[in-house]
């Protein structure tokens, strides 16, 4: 059995947690979210906790979604309390973000043309800099649209490593063609 399937979730004050079914919402500070879970794993809230549950003698497949839905509602608790915030940094001659909207930016990074990005509408851009900062309260569209961003210029591996890539993120250069002497 998972052992992160087994860690009850703590739901922290202020956040209200709605079982209906295999669908579960959460209502915190920062919003709402709501999922529908897979099947073959239950979950219940005692108390302040969430503790999730998988028949004795299950298949395999139920088994292996038992880590998996604890995951996705830890998530959406910690969500709806504090927010997911992904980092990306901007690096290269030129290269430069604009602010448009709270949602939408517009990236200079060497084409003939600037390329103006639109996230979705609960997701939230902030520009500092040679920075860009994707926050909201869904970890996977968090996630999804910080690697769209990332997509539009990844960082080039043989050149200098110009381009955008997460925060922290090493980019390892690449030695290039050896020419024979």
């Amino acid at each position: 059995m998972s052992r992160i399937g087994k860690k009850p979730i703590t739901v922290p004050k202020g956040v209200e947690v709605k079982i209906d079914g295999l669908s579960i919402s959460v209502k915190g500070p920062k919003g709402n979210i709501s999922k529908e879970m897979p099947e073959g794993v239950t979950f219940k809230q005692e108390e302040d906790k969430i503790v999730c549950s998988i028949p004795e003698n299950s298949s395999k497949p139920i088994r292996a979604r038992f880590g998996l839905v604890r995951s996705l509602i830890n998530n959406m608790v910690i969500g709806a309390h504090e927010g997911f915030t992904r980092g990306l940094e901007i690096i290269g001659v030129g290269y430069k973000a604009q602010s448009q909207a709270p949602n939408k930016i517009q990236l200079n990074v060497g084409y003939s043309h600037p390329v103006v990005y639109e996230a979705p509408q609960e997701i939230t851009l902030k520009v500092e800099g040679n920075k860009v900062f994707v926050a909201g309260i869904d970890k996977e569209v968090v996630g999804q649209t910080a690697a769209e961003i990332r997509k539009i210029r990844p960082p080039k591996h043989y050149k200098d490593g110009a381009g955008i890539r997460y925060l922290g993120e090493q980019v390892r250069i690449k030695v290039g063609k050896k020419l024979a002497a």
